[in-house]
């Protein structure tokens, strides 16, 4: 299998797997056990996520890399291209979303810090949205070559 099948494997299993934990998993454990039980799940759900999204876009940033590298030296586009780009987006919203909005959060369940804990998961929903979106567009852009 090329580098191009791999990426958009990758990106389309990892697609599903956001899908799958954000509107599966999460809300299924809100609608079956008591909410601090699902909050615990659903937190390590998430943390589990986070390290997986990492490492994936960790992987295909240097799949896509070196075939830009590729099509560069032979005169076919930049070393930085619109794939990388989304790569790079969804490795902001994975350290922006979760690395930093987590300890922010437990912080504010705890009564401590400037903002509330519905204000951070507010911007943690979207930061992980985002990422979804970024995700399956990637995977999208790939599985059409």
């Amino acid at each position: 299998m090329n580098t191009s099948r791999w990426a958009a494997w990758l990106a389309g299993l990892w697609g599903g797997t956001l899908l799958g934990i954000g509107l599966i998993g999460a809300p299924a454990g809100f609608a079956t056990t008591l909410p601090e039980l699902a909050g615990r799940v659903a937190g390590r759900m998430f943390t589990q996520e986070a390290y997986l999204s990492l490492a994936l876009a960790i992987v295909l940033f240097l799949l896509l890399r070196a075939q830009a590298r590729r099509a560069a030296q032979g005169g076919g586009g930049s070393v930085l291209n619109g794939d990388m780009l989304l790569v790079l987006g969804t490795l902001f919203c994975t350290v922006a979303g979760y690395f930093a909005l987590q300890p922010m959060m437990a912080a504010a369940r705890a009564g401590q810090g400037a903002w509330s804990f519905g204000a951070l998961h507010g911007v943690s929903v979207g930061f992980y949205a985002l990422k979804a979106l970024l995700v399956l567009v990637l995977a999208w852009r790939l599985s059409a070559r």
